[in-house]
């Protein structure tokens, strides 16, 4: 992908905002035609630059009301296992549907989890029969969340 230009960019915060927004909105607020505007987006679709497009749920309107960061540290990798036990977890955290967000991290712990769940009890049931029963799991620390002050799915363009 070639560089961004001015428009690109403002076609990207103007779909950040509104997924939804017809080439017509779009070429009214870039200054562009229609058709220009859809050759734009193509291009970015088919370089990767735009990923896909989603609606985005709010998890507590549908009884989702507890939010959790889970770090974790896996066990290091021995000779029990056939494969390495950051395999088997990254497999298995595909699986988990209350894990929203998985990243690799530096530091003392493996992962960080972002987990959504209807509430404490839903939280003890996959902290207790899921989590900790991975075999690749050590040990797993949680914060959760009181207030969230931030919260965007757009990134700065």
């Amino acid at each position: 992908m070639e560089a961004l230009d001015k428009i690109d960019r403002l076609i990207l915060r103007t779909l950040q905002a509104d997924g939804r927004a017809t080439y017509d909105q779009i070429a009214e607020q870039v200054s562009l035609s229609p058709s220009a505007v859809l050759r734009r987006v193509k291009r970015l679709e088919e370089s990767g630059v735009i990923d896909r497009y989603v609606a985005l749920v709010r998890p507590e309107v549908i009884g989702l009301g507890l939010t959790a960061y889970l770090n974790v540290r896996l066990e290091k990798h021995t000779e029990s296992h056939k494969r390495n036990p950051m395999d088997l977890f990254r497999a298995s955290v595909q699986t988990w549907p209350e894990v929203v967000e998985c990243a690799a991290l530096t530091g003392d712990m493996d992962y960080l989890l972002r987990v959504v769940v209807a509430d404490m009890g839903h939280y003890s049931r996959f902290i207790m029969d899921t989590l900790l029963k991975h075999p690749s799991v050590e040990d797993c620390k949680t914060s959760f969340v009181l207030d969230r002050v931030k919260a965007t799915t757009a990134v700065p363009v």
